[in-house]
C-alpha cells in the first residue's frame, strides 16, 4: 500500500521545524500519526539532515520497553545527541512513559534538540497536556482520512470508479488510513475497525477513568453513535438507560461522555445562539470520528443518510481548521453548523436532497432568518441543480465540496 503524504499535516511540521517549542501530534488511535513522522523524517533526510541527527523511538515497540522509565529515556537520548548540530527527536506513543514530561522538558531545555511527540491515550488530550507542558508546546490535531485523502489513496483500479461509488466505499470501509489496503470493501475492514474501537474503549477510557461497568460505557457509546446529529443531555441518556432497566445517573453519564470525547472517538458540538452571539452549554450534539465504525456497530447507513452526511461535513469543517457549533435561532429553529475561524463566521445546512420544492424551502428557511452577511451554504448530494444560488445562499454538491472542487 502506498503511503499518503497528507500535505496539510506535513506542512505544519515543516513550518514548526527548529522552533524552540515541543511539537505535539494528537489524534484518535490509528489515524496516521506514526506514518506522518515517517514522512517528515524522510523530508528531513532529503533536505540535508544527516541520519545521526535523528533519534526515533516508538514506545509500542518492545525494543524500547526499557526506556519507559523517564530517566532511562533521557540518558538514552542524551548519549546519542550530536553536540554540534540540531538533533531531531521523535517520541511516538509517549504515554507509555510514566512522568514523560520530565524527560521531554529536560530535552527541550537543550538548544540543539527539536522535540516531536505523539500520544493516543486519552489523558494526553484532555487538558492534562496543557498542565504538563504549559506554554512550551504547539499541538497538531490529526484526524482520519478526509474524503479527498481517501480518494487519493485508492489504487489505480478503484480511482476509475464513479465519484458516488467512491463515496459509498468511504462510508462503508471507513477513513482510517489502513483500510485502503482492503480492496473488497467493508467485510474485510470490519475486524480491523472493531479492534480500533475496543482498544480505544478499554485502553483510552476504561483504564484511565477506572470504569468498572464496561458494558454500560459501551451502551452509552452506542447510544451516541445511534443518535449522531441529535440533541441530547446526560440526563436524557441516563433516563433512556433506566427505561431499559439499566441503572445509571447523569453524573456517571457525564463522566463517560468526557472519556469518549477525550479519546476522540466522539466529538461534542456545542450550541451557539446566533442572535445573542453567545455559547450555550446544554443540549449538545455528538458526532463520531468515523461513520463506517459507527455503521458497523449500530445500524446500516441507508436508514439515516442525512445524519451521516451531517457527521461527515462536521468532521471536514474541523479538518479545515474551523471551530464548529450547532446554530440556535430562537426556541425551535436550528442551523446545522456555525463554523468559526480567525474571527469569521459561515453557516451550513446539510441534507441528502433539496430537489423537492418543499424540502428546499425547509432547508433554506433557517439560513434566510440569519440577519447578517456571513457566507451561507446548503450542501446536498444533488447532482442536478447541485450548484445554485438562492439570494446569496449557495447550494453546493457535498462530494465536490469535500474535494474542494467548489
Amino acid at each position: 500500500m502506498k503511503r499518503l503524504k497528507r500535505p496539510d499535516y506535513l506542512d505544519w511540521l515543516i513550518r514548526q521545524k527548529d522552533k524552540q517549542i515541543i511539537k505535539v501530534v494528537t489524534g484518535v488511535r490509528r489515524c496516521g500519526k506514526s506514518t506522518l513522522f515517517d514522512i517528515y523524517r524522510d523530508y528531513l533526510l532529503e533536505h540535508g539532515i544527516r541520519p545521526e541527527q535523528i533519534i526515533s523511538i516508538n514506545f509500542e515497540d518492545l525494543e524500547f520497553e526499557e526506556l519507559t522509565d523517564y530517566r532511562s529515556l533521557y540518558r538514552y537520548v542524551k548519549e546519542r545527541l550530536c553536540p554540534d548540530r540540531m538533533n531531531y527527536i521523535f517520541l511516538d506513543e509517549i504515554q507509555h512513559v510514566e512522568s514523560y514530561q520530565k524527560a521531554v522538558d529536560s530535552l527541550f531545555l537543550r538548544e540543539n534538540c527539536d522535540v516531536y511527540i505523539t500520544g493516543s491515550n486519552a489523558c494526553f488530550m484532555s487538558g492534562e497536556l496543557a498542565t504538563l507542558l504549559t506554554g512550551r508546546y504547539a499541538e497538531l490535531s490529526m484526524m482520519p482520512l478526509s474524503f479527498s485523502e481517501f480518494c487519493e489513496g485508492l489504487d489505480d483500479n478503484r480511482k476509475a470508479m464513479a465519484l458516488t461509488d467512491k463515496f459509498t466505499l468511504y462510508i462503508d470501509t471507513g477513513s482510517f488510513p489502513y483500510v485502503l489496503k482492503y480492496r473488497y470493501g467493508a467485510s474485510e475492514a470490519k475486524e480491523y475497525m472493531e479492534g480500533i474501537y475496543h482498544t480505544i474503549l478499554l485502553n483510552d477510557i476504561v483504564r484511565r477513568l477506572n470504569i468498572a461497568d464496561v458494558n454500560m460505557l459501551e451502551a452509552v457509546a452506542k447510544y451516541l453513535m445511534h443518535n449522531i446529529g441529535n440533541r441530547t443531555t446526560p440526563t436524557a441518556i441516563a433516563n433512556t438507560m433506566v427505561s431499559k432497566q439499566r441503572k445509571i445517573d447523569s453524573k456517571t453519564v457525564d463522566r463517560y461522555l468526557r472519556g469518549l470525547t477525550d479519546s476522540l472517538l466522539m466529538y461534542e458540538a456545542r450550541r451557539y445562539n446566533i442572535k445573542g452571539k453567545e455559547f450555550l452549554s446544554t443540549v449538545n450534539k455528538y458526532y463520531v470520528c468515523d461513520v463506517a465504525m459507527r455503521n458497523m456497530l449500530v445500524r446500516g447507513r441507508d436508514t439515516d443518510i442525512g445524519h451521516i452526511l451531517e457527521n461527515i461535513v462536521y468532521l471536514e469543517l474541523r479538518r479545515r481548521g474551523y471551530e464548529v457549533y450547532v446554530g440556535q435561532l430562537g426556541a425551535d429553529c436550528e442551523v446545522d453548523f456555525v463554523a468559526m475561524k480567525n474571527g469569521e463566521l459561515s453557516y451550513y445546512q446539510v441534507t441528502q436532497t433539496a430537489l423537492d420544492d418543499r424540502m428546499l424551502q425547509r432547508e433554506l428557511a433557517p439560513l434566510q432568518k440569519i440577519q447578517d452577511n456571513h457566507p451561507k451554504y446548503l450542501l446536498t448530494l444533488d447532482e442536478l441543480f447541485g450548484d445554485m444560488n438562492y439570494e446569496g445562499i449557495k447550494k453546493k454538491n457535498i462530494l465536490k465540496w469535500l474535494l474542494k472542487l467548489q
